[in-house]
């Protein structure tokens, strides 16, 4: 079903920050979503894309983190036009209202007032602090589900899980906190890959391989070197993420993966073998090995 959003009611009261495409919101079935807009690439490196595929992105990584069992943000892929063109457009559900108020991590970790370093600092080290002595919700549950996340994050290849784009939710009049729901998966699945691309690296496994030893990397870093998905879970050196990897991969459903991504709207089946082979080649080359070895 094609979902035009075009002409949904705006919501004037809510507005999104964050760097990855334009954002407005609209009211769609009674509920406020966020319309991610695709965002336009740098052309200096990316001369064959005249928008990333984001929105696509976006779609993909919350159904997934959903599939292993997480709370994901609801979205839905629709289209918008803009001055008589009909752009892709990923609505994301707004999971805060009138009694939720949402905080990201990079706040929480300011209100750290013993540690030395910003809130915004993606050393490893650094969150791992904040997560210990951060008072909003259990400590022990809130690394389990960073470890978790970040496994996941491994499996679609997400470049840009910084300390904005995972958070809490409050609820004003207890002053309770949550885990938010997952978001911002906009930077999974190599966005900025053309299909003429994609196709070329299908038929080449030496490309297919450089997307999985070498790049993309974490956001997260490690003595100030950003971390390398494959050598860093299947090195086994850290403990909470070995634990993570334990519970995740075997709630991960590589079939019931492919059903989601060739049923999902508005994608070539260029796209959809693309994404397909290479969520199975992560998982095969990087998740199961350090998994037998953690088992062995």
């Amino acid at each position: 079903m094609n979902i035009n959003f075009t002409d949904c009611p705006r919501v004037k009261s809510r507005a999104y920050n964050g760097a990855n495409g334009k954002k407005i919101a609209v009211e769609y079935g009674g509920e406020v979503y966020m319309l991610k807009f695709p965002a336009v690439p740098n052309r200096k490196y990316f001369t064959e894309l005249s928008y990333t595929n984001s929105c696509i992105s976006e779609y993909i990584g919350c159904h997934i983190f959903e599939s292993v069992g997480f709370n994901a943000q609801k979205t839905l892929l629709g289209t918008f036009n803009v001055n008589g063109k009909e752009k892709i457009v990923c609505a994301c559900k707004d999971f805060t209202d009138k009694d939720t108020v949402f905080f990201d991590f990079c706040s929480i970790k300011n209100t750290v007032i013993d540690s030395e370093t910003g809130g915004t600092g993606t050393e490893l080290s650094e969150i791992i602090e904040a997560i210990e002595y951060q008072d909003r919700t259990d400590a022990y549950k809130l690394k389990q589900f960073y470890f978790d996340m970040f496994i996941v994050d491994a499996l679609l290849g997400n470049f840009d899980r910084h300390n904005g784009n995972f958070g809490f939710l409050c609820n004003r009049d207890t002053n309770e906190y949550k885990i938010a729901p997952i978001y911002d998966c906009g930077s999974c699945l190599y966005p900025r890959v053309s299909e003429n691309l994609m196709s070329e690296i299908l038929r080449n496994e030496n490309e297919i391989n450089s997307r999985i030893y070498n790049f993309p990397l974490s956001m997260i870093k490690v003595n100030d070197k950003k971390i390398n998905y494959h050598e860093f879970i299947n090195s086994l050196n850290n403990e909470d993420c070995n634990a993570a990897l334990a519970r995740i991969l075997p709630k991960i459903d590589i079939g019931k993966i492919n059903e989601m991504i060739n049923a999902a709207p508005f994608i070539f089946d260029i796209q959809k073998e693309f994404y397909t082979t290479m969520i199975k080649a992560r998982y095969d080359k990087i998740l199961f090995p350090a998994y037998e070895k953690l088992k062995s």
